[in-house]
């Protein structure tokens, strides 16, 4: 039988490690949307936006200073921070979504694929546009007063 290697090892209740597996677990798949993020902003039919919302949903739950990072990147940030503030969604965002989705949608049937692939990605499509155009717009402005 080994020895722990400190007195904090030996006494760490099991749910520690059990804890410490997940924000590691969270922290690497943080880390595989941001790739994917990255990828999505140097191909047109790729997303970028949802990669970046999912990698700050991991980074909350694994690395305080990467969820940082995010929230107060100059260029992601702002949105990042509409998002999970207000749940909301820029015309301009709204309007690169639908157009990275129709080009990306019309490459698809160009390829000739099988009906029921054109049926399946054209109904997924609407649904996602949809949830999205219904997003309220922001910025939302301070009120003065404080008040909601």
């Amino acid at each position: 039988m080994t020895q722990p290697a400190t007195q904090a090892e030996a006494t760490a209740p099991r749910g520690d490690r059990a804890a410490r597996l997940m924000r590691w677990g969270y922290g690497a798949l943080g880390a595989l949307m941001m790739v994917l993020a990255v990828i999505g902003a140097l191909l047109p039919v790729m997303p970028t936006t949802i990669f970046l919302i999912l990698a700050l949903a991991c980074f909350s739950r694994s690395s305080p200073r990467l969820e940082h990072w995010l929230l107060h990147h100059p260029r992601f940030g702002p949105p990042l921070r509409q998002w999970r503030e207000h749940r909301a969604v820029s015309r301009r965002g709204k309007r690169m979504a639908c157009i990275g989705m129709a080009i990306g949608f019309a490459i698809m049937c160009a390829g000739a694929p099988p009906w029921w692939v054109i049926a399946l990605v054209g109904a997924t499509e609407l649904l996602v546009l949809n949830y999205l155009l219904r997003r309220p717009e922001g910025p939302f402005p301070e009120r003065p007063d404080g008040a909601d």
